[in-house]
């Protein structure tokens, strides 16, 4: 069985990392090239890095940023947020990413899925999804997760899979920041119809959160901010009681 991975996610505003509830009330966690350098010593696995204004304000990733912060971080390294084109892809790329994640340009045209797939290969191309819980469904949101698309979130999967996406980065709005576990029966259902890796985000509060992401769950890996950035665990704990419930991790 192939090792599981523990990512901490680095969401980025204004050139600092910032953590909230269900997408609001945004607080200052540090700063990022520390942050990520901080995680890689623990025996993170990956890091994300997420512009997360990008899409709304319009503006590019924080190339320069990017930059400074892979020179600081040897394991592999996805960066998102503002990625709207194919060349935008080939300049964070270029600045040291190993995967682009692409959310709300994906669901403007899906197309760009396509098109990063053919040109950088599929292992570069995560998409993330946002979704909400509405009656016996998921619906995906945009815009940072503040905005509905209407989308089925199972369709959206479906697709984006036959468009080439090669990764999934899925996010509960409903369990984001509040502690209270990852959304298992939406990563449950990702287990039935997803192909590709499937990473749980938004929820982390407990260690056995991260066991029932990818043991009930059945995730490949699990993504968290707030209990890495504010010590309430290091990776190398989480690790150390996913391997002691018979998860299959890496070693620190």
């Amino acid at each position: 069985m192939l090792a599981k991975r523990i990512i901490p996610c680095l969401d980025v505003k204004g050139g600092r990392v910032v953590k909230g509830i269900n997408f609001e009330g945004l607080r200052d966690a540090g700063d990022p090239v520390e942050r990520a350098a901080l995680y890689e010593r623990q025996g993170a696995d990956e890091v994300v890095f997420l512009d997360i204004v990008a899409s709304v304000e319009e503006r590019d990733t924080l190339v320069d940023l990017v930059r400074r912060t892979s020179a600081s971080v040897f394991i592999p390294f996805t960066v998102g947020g503002g990625i709207r084109t194919v060349d935008d892809m080939g300049r964070v790329l270029l600045a040291g990413a190993d995967k682009v994640s692409v959310n709300t340009a994906a669901l403007q045209d899906p197309g760009l899925i396509s098109e990063g797939a053919r040109a950088y290969g599929s292992q570069c191309i995560v998409v993330a999804i946002d979704a909400k819980r509405m009656d016996d469904r998921w619906v995906v949101y945009s815009h940072g997760g503040r905005t509905p698309t209407g989308r089925d979130a199972v369709a959206w999967i479906r697709e984006v899979v036959e468009r080439g996406a090669g990764e999934l980065l899925v996010t509960s709005i409903d369990a984001d920041g509040t502690q209270a576990g990852y959304d298992v029966p939406l990563l449950e259902m990702l287990a039935v119809e997803s192909p590709v890796p499937v990473i749980a985000s938004g929820g982390a509060g407990t260690l056995d959160d991260f066991r029932c992401a990818l043991q009930d769950g059945q995730a490949d890996a699990a993504l968290a901010a707030s209990v890495f950035h504010y010590g309430t665990y290091t990776v190398g704990e989480v690790k150390q009681y996913l391997g002691e419930h018979g998860v299959p991790v890496r070693p620190v």
